[in-house]
C-alpha cells in the first residue's frame, strides 16, 4: 500500500461520473446529512485537513470477479437511498473506494446532484415532504455560525432568492470555472462589481469566495489518497475491518453487514437486505425497521448462542448458515410485521422495533407462515401475542441492549412449540427486572396516559380484544378535544374549567374508533354523535358497552368529569383482570 500524489476534486468528480471510482459491495450506503456535507466544504475553505482516502485498485481482468456500486448523485431519504450496481465494461482498471466513500459522495452530491430530505412534520407519503434541494453559497456575507465562516446551504429553487444581503451561488457551477478569468466573468455578468447595488465590502467578499472555491475544486489537491493494489478480497475484507472497526467511521452494523456482503456465495447480502428493508417497511401504514434489525433477526433466527453484535459472531460459517436460511428468516420476520400492521401498529406507535423478533421466532419455529395471520386455529396465539407485544412495549422491555431476552425467548417457544408461551414468559420474569407483570401503581400510571402517544395506543389494544383489524382504527377523543378550550368551558357554565382540561386528554376520554367514523365524528358533542350513527337505542347501549363506558352515566358535556371518572373505575378494572394484576407487593430479584 503506497501513498500517491493528491489530486484534485475536479479530478475525482470527472473520475466519478466516468466509473473509474466506484465503490466496493462491502460499503455502507450513504449516511451524511446535508448540514455534515455544508461543513465539509466549509472546511475545504478553510484550508482544513479532511483526512486520507484510500484506494482499491483493481485491474480489468479481475473487475467480474466482484461487485461494485456507482456513487450516489441525486439523494432522496423515500425514493432514492440505494446505490446502483456499477455495469462495467472492464476496459481498464478501476479504482474501488476503501475509506472516504461518505466524503466522496458529498462531493459528488454537492458538485453534480442534489440531496432531498423529509421536513419535519409532514407525512411521509406527502408529495411536498421531501424538496428537491442542491448546494449554495452565499457569497456577500460570512455565515452567521460562529463556528463556520462560509454560509453554504441546501436549499430548493424558492429558498435560493436573492436580494441585498444574499446572493446565492450554485455550488456545482464552480466545475464550469476552469481558469480564474472565468470567475471575474460570472462577477462582472451579475453586477457584484455594482457599487450602487452592493457595498465594497459585499463585492470584495464575492470576489474572493469565489475564487477560493475555484482553486479549491480546480487546483489544490485536496484528495490524497493511498492505493492498494491487492486483488484478494479477503485482504480487502480485513484493511476494511481494521480501518472501520473502532466504530467512529463506520456503525458496527454497517461493518458485519459489508462482511456479510463479502462471505455470501449465492446471494448479494447488500443488495438482498436492503430491498428487505424497503419491503417490510412498506407493510400497512409503513415502518422504520433499519439493516439493524434485520442483521439482528438473523442472529436471532439462527439458534446462534451469541447474537451480539461483533465480528466474531459475522464468521463466514455462520455467513453460510445465514445465507441458507435467508428465505424462512425472511418470510417470518415478514410475517411477523404483517401480524402487526393487521394490528394497527406501524411506524409511530411500534415503540420497540427489537419487540418482532421473538414473534417472528415463534412462528418460524413453528411454521406458522401460512397460518398465523388468518387461521382460526391460530387465533389463540393471535391474541397471546398482541397481549404479549403490547405487555413488553407498555413495560419498555425492550429498551436499552435487549440481548439476554432473545435467548430466553427461545428456549421458552422450544420448550412450548405448538402455541406462544405468554404464560411462561410472563412467570419466568416475574419479580425479575425485565418483569412484564404489573402493579396497581402501573395501571394508574397507565390510566394517565396521553392522547396520541405510542404506549396509549397500546394500553388500548388491550382494552378492545376483539375489533374487526379489517378495518383501521384511530385514537379518538369520546368527548372531543374542541370543546375543552377555556373560553368555551366558560361560556357553558363549567365552575372549574381546569379540572376538565386537565382530564380530557387522558386515556378514560379515549377510545379506538374507526377511521371513518372517526372524520366523520369530527368535533360533533359526543351525546348528539351517537344518537345520529346509532338511532336506535339498543344499538346505542351496545356501542356505549363495547366502549366500556356504562349506559347510565349522563353523556352530556357537562357532565364529563362524572363520565370521565367512572370510566377511568372501569378501564382500570379491566385493565387489572387483562393483566393479573393482584394488591401483592413484588420483590424485585437480579436476573442471572
Amino acid at each position: 500500500m503506497a501513498y500517491e500524489a493528491p489530486i484534485t476534486i475536479k479530478k475525482a468528480i470527472e473520475n466519478i461520473r466516468k466509473k473509474h471510482y466506484v465503490l466496493p459491495s462491502i460499503q455502507r450506503e450513504f449516511v451524511w446529512d446535508s448540514e455534515q456535507i455544508e461543513r465539509l466544504f466549509d472546511s475545504l475553505m478553510r484550508d482544513y485537513p479532511i483526512s486520507t482516502f484510500l484506494f482499491w485498485k483493481v485491474d480489468k481482468n479481475k473487475i467480474k470477479e466482484f461487485q461494485f456500486y456507482e456513487f450516489l448523485k441525486n439523494y432522496h431519504e423515500k425514493d432514492n437511498r440505494h446505490n446502483q450496481k456499477a455495469d462495467l465494461v472492464g476496459d481498464e482498471d478501476v479504482i474501488s473506494i476503501l475509506d472516504g466513500q461518505q466524503r466522496m459522495t458529498s462531493l459528488y452530491i454537492a458538485l453534480n446532484g442534489s440531496y432531498a430530505k423529509k421536513i419535519p412534520y409532514y407525512r411521509w407519503d406527502s408529495p411536498h415532504a421531501f424538496p428537491k434541494k442542491k448546494l449554495y453559497l452565499n457569497i456577500l456575507k460570512k455565515s452567521d455560525d460562529i463556528e463556520l465562516e462560509y454560509d453554504f446551504r441546501f436549499l430548493s429553487d424558492d429558498e435560493a432568492k436573492n436580494d441585498e444581503n444574499n446572493f446565492w451561488f450554485p455550488v456545482s457551477k464552480v466545475m464550469d470555472f476552469t481558469d480564474s478569468p472565468q470567475v471575474m466573468n460570472y462577477v462582472i455578468e451579475n453586477e457584484l462589481m455594482n457599487t450602487s447595488k452592493y457595498t465594497s465590502e459585499q463585492s470584495y467578499f464575492a470576489t474572493s469566495s469565489l475564487s477560493k472555491l475555484q482553486n479549491v475544486i480546480h487546483q489544490k489537491g485536496n484528495i490524497s489518497f493511498f492505493l492498494e493494489e491487492g486483488e484478494e478480497l479477503d485482504k480487502v475484507l480485513q484493511i476494511f475491518i481494521r480501518i472501520n472497526s473502532g466504530g467512529t467511521k463506520l456503525s458496527y452494523s454497517d461493518l458485519l453487514l459489508s462482511i456479510a456482503t463479502a462471505q455470501w456465495k449465492e446471494k448479494d447480502a447488500r443488495e438482498v437486505i436492503h430491498e428487505f428493508v424497503d419491503e417490510i417497511n412498506a407493510i400497512g401504514e409503513g415502518f422504520a425497521f433499519n439493516k439493524d434489525f434485520v442483521l439482528k433477526s438473523c442472529l436471532v433466527l439462527a439458534d446462534f448462542s451469541d447474537i451480539k453484535f461483533k465480528v466474531d459472531n459475522f464468521t463466514k460459517e455462520n455467513m453460510v448458515a445465514i445465507e441458507k436460511n435467508w428465505d424462512n428468516i425472511s418470510a417470518s420476520v415478514k410475517k411477523a410485521i404483517q401480524l402487526l400492521a393487521k394490528y394497527g401498529y406501524y411506524r409511530d406507535n411500534l415503540i420497540s422495533l427489537n419487540a418482532v423478533i421473538p414473534i417472528a421466532y415463534f412462528i418460524q419455529k413453528n411454521n406458522f407462515h401460512d397460518s398465523i395471520l388468518h387461521s382460526s386455529g391460530r387465533e389463540n396465539d393471535r391474541r397471546a401475542i398482541k397481549e404479549w407485544l403490547a405487555r413488553v412495549l407498555l413495560k419498555g422491555t425492550f429498551g436499552g441492549t435487549p440481548d439476554a431476552i432473545y435467548p430466553v425467548m427461545r428456549n421458552l417457544v422450544n420448550e412450548n412449540l405448538g402455541r406462544f408461551p405468554i404464560k411462561e414468559v410472563v412467570d419466568y420474569y416475574r419479580g425479575k427486572r425485565k418483569s412484564i407483570s404489573f402493579t396497581n401503581d402501573d395501571i394508574e400510571n397507565i390510566l394517565n396516559y396521553d392522547y396520541g402517544s405510542a404506549r396509549t395506543y397500546c394500553a388500548l389494544t388491550l382494552l378492545y380484544p376483539a375489533l374487526n383489524y379489517s378495518f383501521k382504527y384511530h385514537q379518538d377523543h369520546i368527548h372531543p378535544k374542541s370543546f375543552f378550550s377555556k373560553s368555551n368551558l366558560q361560556n357553558r357554565g363549567i365552575a372549574d374549567p381546569d379540572l376538565f382540561i386537565s382530564k380530557y386528554n387522558k386515556l378514560p376520554n379515549l377510545q379506538l374508533l374507526q377511521t371513518n367514523l372517526n372524520l366523520e365524528k369530527n368535533s360533533k358533542e359526543f351525546k348528539d354523535w351517537l344518537s345520529s350513527v346509532y338511532p336506535n337505542p339498543a344499538d346505542q347501549s351496545t356501542y356505549l358497552l363495547q366502549n366500556h363506558i356504562d349506559t347510565e352515566v349522563s353523556l352530556d358535556f357537562v357532565d364529563f368529569d362524572d363520565f370521565f371518572e367512572k370510566r377511568r373505575t372501569k378501564l382500570k378494572s379491566l385493565l387489572k383482570g387483562v393483566l393479573n394484576v393482584t394488591n401483592e407487593e413484588v420483590e424485585v430479584i437480579p436476573e442471572d
